[in-house]
């Protein structure tokens, strides 16, 4: 038996409207990497706040060592010996990988011996980095590299991991699961939190699953299937998207020899873009982030205005567009970032919905705005996507990422485009969210729209796209036909090995 490092009981927590833990209880034991499982809303977040002094339950105990554990504030759970890599990077891009490090620490130390703990830790631990390198300048993948480094100098006893792989190549994923193999063989405990079960399968020792706030089960990830896991998670059997067989239309949206300075000081400029999408086809673009996928969803919706002839939409040139202009031709995005770019953070649905739907769904007249249709309309997307919610009178920033992901996606697809630019559909999305959204894509081109997925997830990619494209650098690959492409030479062109794409077309 494993002796037992934290232990929780009877966690409860509510907010109005909605019971986000109710009386949960497991254990994770020294040495033990434990997977929490659960769909968007189940209360993954809350709980592992909890653990790390950021929310306090209303009831409920937690033990660790053996002595009670109630933090007060995220300080005194990393004194006790708690770290936390989030999802959403906390990093200032100006500054380089020490001085993020430093203001990290209570007491740090002089620059000069923590540049040399940070190359001890991170060679040590097979996640090499140099500690005077700008962030701006880093990877998505050496970025997260920061923010375990960090965690590790506290020479911490519980890890809490939410979604680690989401922004990595396959290659990288296998270097950051042997670092975690390694910190779990000496005594280190991992709470790991991903929606990808293969993964959980390949790495856990023991997953407990939250559904709708509650602990509903356990299992030993290795002696589950994922659809197993799946159906644990949302109480039924999981849908498989399904492929309707569809003619490809004239060509939708082209872009030719298109390059775009990013906006961005620590952007990616696009280099000489080349791209076509038919009607009825799905185009699949993967890439590492920070390669220029922000700069190309902005040059299609028309954040980023190029030369008119450089993108061009039925034959018509619209690249001096603005996005209002491009969606009243049909042109529909939804970028990367939920709370900011994609919905307004502290506005509620309704007026989210109205954000982007006003010229497609008739919500406004004479320049006043149609509260009622607007209301209907977020009622529409709430209902059709199952976005768990109490009504559309919340603000965004209320749900959680996955449903609010939901809410995104669904309020695009509902306006019938002629083609939809999507960069990371299912990104913090539970598998039976990521499949309804996968399936909505499929019905949308099997409709005859044009539809660009852009995204880190390599099999939901390969389970949608007609053809694959790579970004790197701000260079698009040849693009391919995503049929017979395996998940290594996609990893592979996503890292920037340009000639294997070129030996492939």
């Amino acid at each position: 038996m494993t002796e037992t490092l934290l232990s929780l009981r009877g966690l409860t927590k509510a907010y109005p409207g909605v019971v986000a833990n109710s009386n949960v209880s497991f254990d994770i034991g020294v040495g033990e990497i434990h997977a929490l499982l659960g769909e968007n809303g189940a209360g993954k977040s809350t709980l592992v706040k909890m653990i790390y002094g950021l929310v306090k339950p209303d009831s409920g105990t937690m033990v660790l060592r053996g002595k009670p554990f109630a933090p007060a504030e995220p300080r005194s759970a990393r004194a006790d010996g708690i770290a936390m890599v989030f999802q959403h990077f906390s990093l200032f891009d100006a500054l380089n990988v020490a001085e993020n490090i430093a203001l990290g620490m209570e007491t740090p130390p002089p620059m000069r011996d923590l540049a040399r703990r940070i190359r001890e830790v991170s060679e040590a631990y097979g996640l090499p980095l140099d500690p005077f390198r700008t962030v701006g300048d880093l990877s998505a993948g050496e970025r997260q590299r920061v923010e375990i480094i960090r965690c590790l100098l506290q020479d911490p006893k519980l890890l809490i991991m939410d979604e680690p792989t989401s922004v990595l190549t396959p290659q990288e994923v296998q270097i950051l699961f042997e670092t975690l193999r390694k910190l779990s063989s000496e005594g280190t405990a991992i709470l790991y939190i991903s929606h990808k079960l293969e993964e959980i399968r390949s790495l856990c020792d023991h997953a407990t699953v939250l559904r709708l706030g509650k602990n509903v089960g356990e299992c030993v990830p290795r002696e589950t299937s994922a659809s197993e896991m799946a159906e644990l998670m949302v109480g039924s059997a999981l849908k498989t998207p399904q492929r309707a067989g569809r003619e490809l239309g004239e060509v939708a949206l082209d872009i030719s020899g298109l390059s775009a300075a990013s906006p961005s000081a620590f952007g990616t400029a696009l280099k000489n873009v080349h791209l076509t999408v038919r009607k009825g086809e799905v185009l699949g673009i993967g890439g590492v982030a920070g390669n220029g996928q922000d700069e190309l969803l902005g040059v299609l919706s028309g954040e980023i205005l190029t030369a008119p002839d450089a993108v061009r939409l039925d034959g018509a040139p619209v690249g001096q567009m603005g996005p209002t202009a491009r969606r009243k031709l049909g042109l529909l995005t939804a970028p990367e970032e939920r709370l900011g770019h994609s919905a307004a953070p502290d506005m509620s649905l309704t007026e989210n919905a109205m954000l982007t739907g006003s010229v497609r769904e008739n919500l406004e007249r004479n320049g006043f705005l149609k509260w009622g249709a607007a209301e209907d309309f977020a009622r529409r997307i709430i209902e059709a996507f199952d976005v768990r919610t109490p009504g559309p009178d919340n603000a965004a920033r209320s749900l959680s990422g996955g449903n609010l992901q939901k809410f995104v996606i669904g309020r695009e697809v509902l306006q019938k485009p002629q083609v939809l630019v999507v960069n990371q559909p299912t990104w913090g999305v539970d598998a039976s969210a990521a499949s309804a959204i996968r399936q909505a894509i499929l019905d949308l081109a099997a409709g005859g729209a044009a539809v660009v997925c852009i995204s880190q997830d390599l099999d939901e990619l390969m389970e949608i796209s007609d053809r694959f494209a790579a970004l790197n650098e701000g260079r698009l690959s040849t693009p391919r036909d995503a049929a017979g492409l395996t998940v290594e030479e996609i990893g592979l062109m996503m890292g920037g090995a340009h000639g294997m794409e070129v030996a492939h077309v």
